[in-house]
């Protein structure tokens, strides 16, 4: 198998959709159900990539993405969104924690709003993992 990706989501058919996708391209996928899951996974495994969605009981993804990006030894991990909710609202929760006292936030590497097709994800994980 080729690189580790972490899929984190809450919904079962958007895992198994992603891990399908991964497994179709050679990629060895990782599963969490949480944010709280999926940072226990990324400490454990370092994935070379991880695919995030944004709302999700038990720790969201807003709140994984903010740790991941401001964690000196996971920053560099790169992370597509992959969510019903539109990337700018996604932004705005970032610079909103922002302004409450957190640091500036990067944007993520990719960011898909759901239904995603699977050529489109297999095509952005590539192009993140600079392997197109």
């Amino acid at each position: 198998m080729g690189k580790k990706v972490l899929v984190v989501d809450d919904d079962p058919d958007v895992r198994m959709f992603s891990i399908t996708v991964l497994e179709e391209n050679g990629y060895a996928p990782l599963e969490a159900t949480n944010g709280e899951e999926g940072m226990s996974l990324v400490r454990q495994e370092r994935p070379d990539l991880i695919i995030l969605d944004v709302l999700m009981p038990r720790e969201s993804g807003i709140k994984l993405y903010r740790d991941l990006k401001t964690d000196s030894k996971l920053k560099d991990t790169p992370v597509i969104i992959q969510s019903g909710i539109a990337e700018k609202s996604f932004l705005r929760s970032q610079k909103a924690l922002t302004e409450f006292g957190g640091a500036a936030v990067p944007e993520p590497e990719a960011y898909l709003e759901k239904p995603v097709e699977a050529d489109e994800l297999a095509a952005t994980i590539r192009s993140v993992l600079g392997e197109s």
